[in-house]
C-alpha cells in the first residue's frame, strides 16, 4: 500500500461514503493498492481518538465501498502496519470485486456507442471530451462519478450524448457539489432533481441551465469582441431576460406542492451556457433580475467606494420585456434562494480531474481570471494565476454564488451551502455578501497537450 493524495482518494471514494463519517472523524492519511484494487484512510475517532483503518474495494457496479474496518490502535505506526497487513490478505486472496448484495446491476457507460433509434446529432462538446486527450482528465472524473450517480428517468446518457449535453453536465457538477458539502442524498423523485441533507435540513434542489434558443444564432455575442460599455449593456437587460425565461418555468412547476417538498426550502440551482463563453460576462446580470436593482458604483475624493441602488421596474430587449425582480414576484416566496455558478462547465471537471491524478499526465492545464479583492473600497478584482499540478488545489464550491430570497416563507437554515459565497438583500437596497476565502469573478483554462490540439476553455 502506497500513499495516496487526498483530492485522489476523495474523487474515487467521496460519492459513497456517508456524511456523518466526516462529522465524527478526522481523516489523516491515504492509501492504495497496485491498480488501487484497495483504498484505505487512517482516521481519528474525535469522541475518543482511537486510531481507525477503513479500507475499501470496488463492488459489482463500480463503486468503492467499506470492506474492512481495522481499530484497536492509538499510534499511527500501529495502525498503518495494522492496515497493510489486512490488505496484503485481501490482495492475496485474489478477490478484485467485493460484492455487498444492494448493487443496480446497471452500469452508466456515459461515453459508449449510444443506443438510440432516434435520429439526434451527436454533442459537439460531447465529442470532444469523448475523443481528445486535452480533456481525458474530465473524461475519467466524469467516469468515476458515473457509478454512483443514479439516473432518475432513464435519459441522462442520450441527453449527455446529444441535446442535453450542457444540462446534464451542470446537473452533474450540482451532485458534485452537493456532495462535497457534505449532504446526503435522496434521488427516489422524478422532481426536483435533488433532496439533499446536512442535518439540520432537508433542502429540494432543481438544477435548470439558461440554453441556447434561435434567437442566440442571429444574435451572437463573442467575448473577445466585446466592450466593457457593451458587456454593462447586455447585463441591464438583454441576460435578464435570458435568466428570467427558466427561472419563470420552473417557477410555473410548483414543486412547493409536491409532498416530498412541502415544508422545505427550494433552491433553483442555475448556470448559463447560451452562447460560448456567455459566463464570463453575464453572471452580474442574474443580481439585478433577482432582486430588481442595478447598483451603481463610485469612489469619492478619499478613495471611498460609493454604492447607490437604483430600482428597475422590467428589463425590454429587442421587443421582449419583463418584469424585474424574481425574488418579488407571485409564488416566488415558496423560493428560498437561487442557487449560481460561472463555473459549473467542463473546464471544471479538467481542473478537478487532473488534480485528483486523472487523464494523461502529459497534458498541461493553466487557469487564470480574475477573483474578488478584499478591500470595502475596491472597484476592479484581483487577478490569478495558477498551474493545475501536484501543489495546486480546488474545491468543487469555489465560484458557488446562493442568492437569499428576502421574502421566502421557508429560509435557508446558515449551516447549508458552507463554501459558497451568500449574498442577502438589505431594506436599504444594498446587497450583502459573504464571501469565500477564494471568490473568482471570470475565468479561463487553456489546457496544452504535446501536439497541435491545444484547447482554450472558459
Amino acid at each position: 500500500m502506497k500513499k495516496l493524495k487526498r483530492q485522489r482518494f476523495e474523487a474515487l471514494v467521496g460519492y459513497s461514503r456517508l456524511p456523518h463519517a466526516l462529522a465524527m472523524s478526522e481523516e489523516i492519511a491515504w492509501f492504495a493498492s497496485v491498480g488501487e484494487v484497495l483504498l484505505s484512510t487512517i482516521l481519528i475517532d474525535l469522541s475518543d481518538g482511537e486510531l481507525i483503518a477503513v479500507i475499501f474495494g470496488r463492488d459489482l457496479d463500480d463503486r468503492y465501498r467499506v470492506i474492512e474496518v481495522v481499530r484497536g490502535h492509538n499510534r499511527p505506526q500501529s495502525i498503518t502496519r495494522a492496515m497493510k497487513s489486512k490488505c496484503e490478505k485481501i490482495i492475496n486472496s485474489g478477490k478484485v470485486t467485493f460484492p455487498q448484495g444492494d448493487e443496480r446491476g446497471k452500469k452508466l457507460d456515459l461515453f459508449g456507442k449510444l443506443k438510440t433509434k432516434k435520429n439526434k446529432k451527436i454533442n459537439e462538446h460531447f465529442v470532444k471530451v469523448r475523443d481528445m486527450v486535452g480533456y481525458s482528465s474530465a473524461k475519467e472524473i466524469i467516469e468515476e462519478m458515473m457509478h454512483h450517480y443514479l439516473d432518475i428517468d432513464g435519459n441522462f446518457i442520450e441527453q449527455f450524448q446529444t441535446t442535453g449535453f450542457d444540462s446534464r453536465l451542470w446537473e452533474l457538477y450540482t451532485f458534485a457539489y452537493l456532495i462535497e458539502e457534505g449532504m446526503l442524498l435522496d434521488r427516489t423523485h422524478y422532481a426536483p432533481d435533488f433532496l439533499a441533507t446536512n442535518g439540520n435540513q432537508t433542502v429540494a434542489i432543481e438544477a435548470v441551465i439558461v440554453q441556447p434558443t434561435d434567437d442566440d444564432k442571429k444574435e451572437v455575442y463573442k467575448y473577445n469582441e466585446l466592450s466593457p460599455q457593451k458587456i454593462a449593456e447586455l447585463q441591464k437587460h438583454y441576460m435578464p431576460i435570458k435568466f428570467g425565461s427558466p427561472l419563470f418555468s420552473k417557477l410555473n412547476k410548483r414543486y412547493w406542492d409536491m409532498e416530498h417538498v412541502k415544508g422545505r426550502p427550494l433552491v433553483f440551482s442555475i448556470a448559463d451556457f447560451h452562447q460560448d463563453q456567455s459566463m464570463l460576462w453575464s453572471s452580474t446580470a442574474l443580481t439585478h433580475y433577482l432582486y430588481g436593482l442595478f447598483h451603481e458604483f463610485h469612489q469619492d475624493e478619499g478613495g471611498q467606494l460609493i454604492i447607490s441602488p437604483i430600482r428597475v421596474d422590467f428589463h425590454e430587449h429587442n421587443g421582449k420585456k419583463i418584469p424585474s425582480g424574481f425574488f418579488f414576484t407571485p409564488d416566488s416566496e415558496n423560493i428560498s434562494a437561487v442557487l449560481f455558478s460561472a463555473s459549473g462547465t467542463i473546464s471544471k471537471f479538467l481542473r478537478m480531474g487532473k488534480v485528483a491524478g486523472f487523464g494523461d499526465p502529459t497534458v498541461k492545464i493553466l487557469y487564470h481570471g480574475a477573483k474578488h479583492r478584499f478591500d470595502p473600497n475596491a472597484i476592479m478584482p484581483d487577478p490569478f494565476f495558477f498551474e493545475v499540478d501536484d501543489e495546486y488545489e480546488e474545491n468543487w464550491g469555489h465560484g458557488v454564488n446562493v442568492f437569499h430570497n428576502p421574502n421566502a416563507l421557508i429560509p435557508l437554515h446558515p449551516s447549508v451551502f458552507p463554501s459558497a459565497t451568500h449574498h442577502r438583500l438589505r431594506e436599504d437596497g444594498q446587497i450583502i455578501s459573504d464571501l469565500a476565502e477564494f471568490h473568482p469573478y471570470t475565468s479561463t483554462t487553456i489546457i496544452l497537450v504535446p501536439r497541435d490540439d491545444d484547447e482554450v476553455q472558459p
